[in-house]
């Protein structure tokens, strides 16, 4: 071989080798539970999920035609392109997703995900927020309902766990651009956050019954007791606490059953406890309200006072456990799981929250490591 053609094949051999190497993730070494020691852990990361392959089980048979044919036996695409809000229950994560205008829904129980809002006449065009109804059928029997803000079609539509459409409330002719949608516990009162445009002042709550009269409205444009500046999402606690997140003002406001301010948390700030750009808000069995910022990149947790109990997650160029791009909306299900929404990695994090022994067994581990590394010099 001349040497000019032998030059050029091992620069091009070169060239093919850097890119492997740049196209290999490296393993993740990084914390899998929340907080860090010397503090005891309260959560720990259990999954992510983006494609089919996230919940589907391979079978024997699956593996069997996956290496006989050489294709991938369970799809691992991702299914959404820009999710924003989620809500779960019962195993089924419901997802919205702005880039294909539908609700995704990991089905986990079934290990499928189906899709709706794609049929009249409960078509979607940008779903901007979600929540759930959940009431008791007797026997044992739960059934819940899913409510979706559609922020161009100015309503909220709402569904059975399946996707089949069941009746629609608002309309452009009560709505300016709703983004955040909350139902009471007891599922009479159903609220609208209508973040409006920048120039209007009509950024508020707007309170609808079940058969789609408007009630009440919340607020308007300020930055008052009671005021919003561009509010975007809700929740409502246990004790019916409506909970706003005013985005503009940086802060989160909760109102009682009946509309009366009760007392706001949170500033702009660079610190534990502030907010950047918050974006999604949660609450869960026991009263504890989440809030994810997509400038911190983590979501905090605080009481029902506006106490900080703990903050989980950082930004980063890389999607890897608790390590988020562009965080969105969280949701937290009955069994206290956390599901918060990446849309810059496009996808969801689940969270277990770990019992109490399951806690100390960590710390203890931790506690163990530190002293056999005193021991032996190696710390």
């Amino acid at each position: 071989m001349n040497r000019p053609l032998h030059l050029i094949l091992l620069a091009f051999s070169l060239l093919l080798s850097a890119c492997g190497t740049i196209e290999e993730k490296k393993p993740y070494e990084g914390p899998l539970s929340w907080p860090q020691p010397p503090d005891q852990p309260r959560f720990a990361f259990e999954a992510m999920l983006r494609s089919q392959a996230d919940i589907a089980i391979v079978t024997d048979e699956l593996k069997l035609r996956e290496m006989l044919t050489g294709r991938q036996a369970v799809s691992n695409s991702p299914v959404m392109d820009k999710p924003s809000a989620i809500v779960a229950r019962n195993g089924k994560i419901y997802v919205a997703d702005t880039g294909t205008n539908k609700i995704i829904v990991f089905d986990v129980p079934r290990r499928k995900i189906f899709r709706f809002g794609v049929r009249e006449p409960g078509t979607l065009a940008k779903p901007a927020g979600l929540a759930l109804y959940e009431f008791d059928m007797g026997g044992g029997k739960q059934i819940v309902n899913v409510f979706v803000v559609d922020s161009t079609l100015r309503k909220v539509i709402v569904y059975d766990p399946y996707g089949l459409f069941l009746f629609s409330v608002g309309g452009p002719d009560e709505l300016q651009r709703p983004t955040g949608v909350a139902v009471s516990r007891d599922g009479q009162r159903i609220y609208v956050v209508d973040r409006a445009y920048n120039e209007s002042d009509q950024h508020r709550v707007v309170v609808y019954d079940r058969t789609g009269k408007v009630v009440q409205v919340i607020g308007t444009r300020g930055s008052g007791d009671g005021q919003f500046n561009v509010p975007l999402q809700a929740a409502v606690a246990p004790d019916d606490t409506l909970y706003v997140l005013d985005s503009g003002n940086f802060r989160v406001q909760a109102f009682d059953k009946d509309g009366n301010f009760l007392r706001s948390f949170g500033n702009v700030g660079k610190e534990f406890g502030n907010f950047g750009r918050p974006r999604g808000i949660a609450v869960d069995d026991d009263g504890r309200i989440y809030v994810t910022d997509a400038s911190f990149n983590n979501f905090q947790i605080f009481n029902p006072e506006g106490q900080l109990l703990l903050a989980i997650g950082e930004g980063s160029l890389e999607s890897y456990p608790g390590l988020y791009g562009m965080l969105n909306g969280i949701s937290v299900d009955e069994t206290g799981r956390v599901y918060v929404v990446d849309q810059l990695f496009n996808k969801v994090e689940v969270m277990r929250p770990l019992t109490e022994s399951e806690g100390q067994k960590l710390l203890q581990e931790y506690q163990n490591k530190n002293q056999t590394a005193k021991n032996t010099g190696t710390d």
